[in-house]
């Protein structure tokens, strides 16, 4: 007799070393989110400041992206990953603790918001890139889009809970105060870490290789493909146009709306929400239509739900910016965790940290030039005038997605290398053995004969 085989347990169940990650990140992006209302309220209403400083303070937790990312990423692949994070957490706190000190002594400058940001966003820079190269160690292959619409999900949950709490708690016990929160959550986060009992083994000595050249082969691996390159153009552009609509946000709600900080983080938990849905959803789309598919198109109703804002009035005129921020969300959770996810197919675990380092340091680098661009666009052109300006270049990204190289590839996972003789994958890193002319047909490129020892050289240059 044929018995159906017993159901499978959830991933968070099945697998104590995922639920441990997930626990740190899910707790960790709450605390965060809380963090992200506070600051610019600090700054536009308790400090005062001026239109540059509010949209400028938010691209403070990325610009050590754009400057620390490749070193960083070094270190990451040089050290286990676990110490990293616990280190990096335990700095936070003390960083973060350092604001409502400052508060409550009458003291807190907008000088000093900059700093605690940048210095914050440098221990980002070591938590994320440690974690992210943990996830391919805590799942199976096969479980990694399903892991990462988890993490993306539940993350984005927590994010929506943060925002709207945070939108509450400035108004409540005031902004500074509202960041013990993240104190809080920092140290749940430190716990569940502990819990994890990921196998890692030191990596070998790195003997005469100097730190620069691991950050160039990073770099050169990040470069070394065209799928790569044109994901990573693609977030770039994303990141750059969205990052000056977000930046704004803050102006446009408190100053030129004249609403108060709950209906910001009302906002902005809306984004949350959406990513919520698309993370949940990812795997389910992926399987129907391919990851390329979600990929290229999810991007186009992503930038529609930024031109929501625009029809944004006060009072219950808010909600079109929500429906709008609510899609956003939703689309864009799902193009990250596609996108995330053949990075770490395609890439071995030592290189984890260096390819995920020179990725974000563009990408997300672009986060830290988009608020800076953002505070100039405000003093020179308007708050309006300043999101028009990133919509437009936000919808670059898809654009390109759609008619570029990458256009005809319905599944993503097609342009991985295929398995060598004996079943297993090749030791050459992010798939470099697909070509710079990108053919009319991606998914027939595979290997070369030769391409160990062209990745063996890329390393040694």
């Amino acid at each position: 007799m044929v018995t159906n085989p017993a159901p499978r347990k959830h991933l968070v169940l099945r697998n104590a070393n995922f639920r441990a990650l997930w626990l740190s990140s899910t707790v960790g992006i709450l605390g965060g989110s809380v963090t992200a209302i506070a600051l610019p309220i600090i700054a536009a209403v308790e400090l005062g400041a001026s239109d540059f400083a509010v949209a400028a303070l938010s691209g403070m937790v990325f610009l050590p992206w754009l400057l620390f990312g490749l070193p960083v990423g070094v270190i990451v692949d040089r050290h286990r990953r676990r110490p990293i994070i616990l280190i990096s957490l335990v700095l936070r706190v003390l960083l973060l603790a350092t604001l409502p000190v400052a508060y409550w002594l009458g003291v807190l400058t907008t000088a000093q918001l900059f700093v605690v940001s940048f210095l914050t966003g440098l221990t980002a820079v070591y938590f994320t890139l440690a974690e992210a190269a943990l996830i391919p160690r805590a799942v199976d292959r096969e479980e990694l889009i399903e892991g990462n619409g988890l993490m993306t999900g539940s993350g984005a949950s927590a994010d929506a809970v943060g925002r709207g709490l945070g939108g509450w708690l400035t108004s409540a016990v005031g902004a500074s105060n509202s960041l013990l929160v993240q104190v809080a959550a920092s140290a749940a986060s430190f716990a569940a870490i502990l819990r994890l009992k990921v196998d890692e083994q030191l990596p070998a000595a790195p003997g005469k290789r100097h730190i620069w050249r691991e950050m160039g082969s990073g770099l050169r691996y990040t470069m070394s493909t065209t799928p790569l390159r044109v994901l990573l153009l693609v977030a770039a552009l994303w990141n750059l146009g969205g990052n000056i609509v977000v930046s704004l946000l803050v102006l446009l709600v408190v100053r030129t709306l004249g609403q108060n900080g709950t209906w910001l983080g009302f906002l902005m938990a809306a984004t949350a929400l959406g990513g919520t849905l698309g993370g949940l959803t990812v795997k389910w789309l992926s399987d129907r239509f391919g990851s390329g598919v979600v990929w290229r198109f999810s991007m186009f109703p992503a930038a529609a739900g930024y031109a929501l804002l625009l029809l944004m009035t006060p009072g219950w005129g808010m909600l079109p910016g929500f429906f709008g921020l609510f899609l956003t969300g939703l689309a864009i959770s799902m193009n990250i965790v596609v996108s995330t996810s053949f990075r770490q197919r395609v890439c071995p675990p030592d290189m984890m940290g260096r390819l995920g380092s020179a990725t974000r340091m563009v990408s997300w680098g672009m986060l830290a030039v988009a608020s800076l661009a953002a505070g100039v666009l405000a003093s020179t052109v308007g708050v309006r005038g300043g999101i028009v300006t990133g919509i437009v270049i936000a919808l670059l990204a898809p654009v390109i997605a759609s008619f570029g190289p990458l256009r005809g590839v319905r599944h993503l996972e097609d342009l991985e290398p295929e398995p060598g003789p004996a079943g297993d994958a090749p030791e050459v890193p992010c798939g470099t053995a697909v070509p710079v002319a990108f053919p009319s047909d991606p998914r027939r490129v595979r290997p070369e004969a030769d391409r160990t020892k062209e990745a063996e050289a890329l390393l040694d240059k």
